[in-house]
C-alpha cells in the first residue's frame, strides 16, 4: 500500500478526513420531548440496521454488550466536553467503525436520529471505497455505507447528553468503508 493510499486509509477509517463529522442541525417542528431509554434506543437502533441491510441483501447485524459500552464512554466523553469528532482509536486490532450523530436534547426520536444517517443512501454508487458518493465526497455516504458494510457483524449503540446536545455514537466491528473495497 502507498503512503497516500495508507493515509487515506487512516482519514476513512477514523471518519475524520477534514476535520471530523460534519454537524448537521435539523429543523424540529414537535414540541414534546421525544422518549428515552435504552430498550427504545437498542430497539430503533436494531430495527432500522435491519431495515437497511434487508433492503441490500447484506446479513443482520448482531447487538454487541462491549461495542455498546465503548459507544457509551465515548458519548460521555463528548457530552462532557461539548466536543463532536470521531474517537481517536489504534489501527488495526481492536478498531471499531463509528457513526456519530448529534443534535438538540430531548428533540429527536431514535429513529428520527438513524433516518438522518440512512437517508445518505440517496447519494450513495455501489463503487469500491471512497468512490461510492455520487457527490464525489465519501463523507457524504459515510455513515449509510457503515450500516450496511458487508463486513460488519456487530454493532452496540449509546447516547448520552449534556444540558443542550445529545450525542449518539454506535460502534461497529469488524470496522467498514475500508479503502478499495465495495460495502456489499
Amino acid at each position: 500500500m502507498t503512503a497516500k493510499r495508507y493515509l487515506l486509509a487512516l482519514l476513512l477509517l477514523a471518519g475524520c478526513a477534514g476535520g471530523g463529522p460534519e454537524r448537521v442541525v435539523e429543523r424540529r417542528t414537535a414540541t414534546a420531548p421525544a422518549d428515552r431509554g435504552v430498550a427504545l434506543l437498542r430497539g430503533a437502533m436494531m430495527d432500522g440496521h435491519a431495515r437497511e441491510r434487508t433492503a441490500v441483501e447484506v446479513p443482520p447485524v448482531a447487538w454487541d454488550d462491549t461495542l455498546a459500552a465503548d459507544a457509551l464512554g465515548y458519548a460521555q466523553a463528548m457530552a462532557r466536553s461539548g466536543r463532536f469528532q470521531h474517537a481517536e482509536q489504534p489501527q488495526g486490532q481492536g478498531r471499531e467503525g463509528e457513526n456519530l450523530w448529534t443534535g438538540t436534547r430531548g428533540a429527536y426520536r431514535y429513529d428520527e436520529r438513524f433516518g438522518h444517517w440512512a437517508a445518505e443512501r440517496r447519494d450513495f454508487v455501489d463503487a469500491p471505497t471512497p468512490g461510492f458518493s455520487r457527490t464525489g465526497r465519501w463523507q457524504d455516504v459515510a455513515h449509510y455505507t457503515q450500516i450496511v458494510w458487508r463486513g460488519s457483524t456487530r454493532v452496540g449503540c449509546a447516547m448520552a447528553s449534556n444540558a443542550t446536545d445529545d450525542y449518539l455514537v454506535c460502534r461497529y466491528s469488524p470496522p467498514g468503508n475500508v479503502v478499495g473495497e465495495r460495502a456489499f
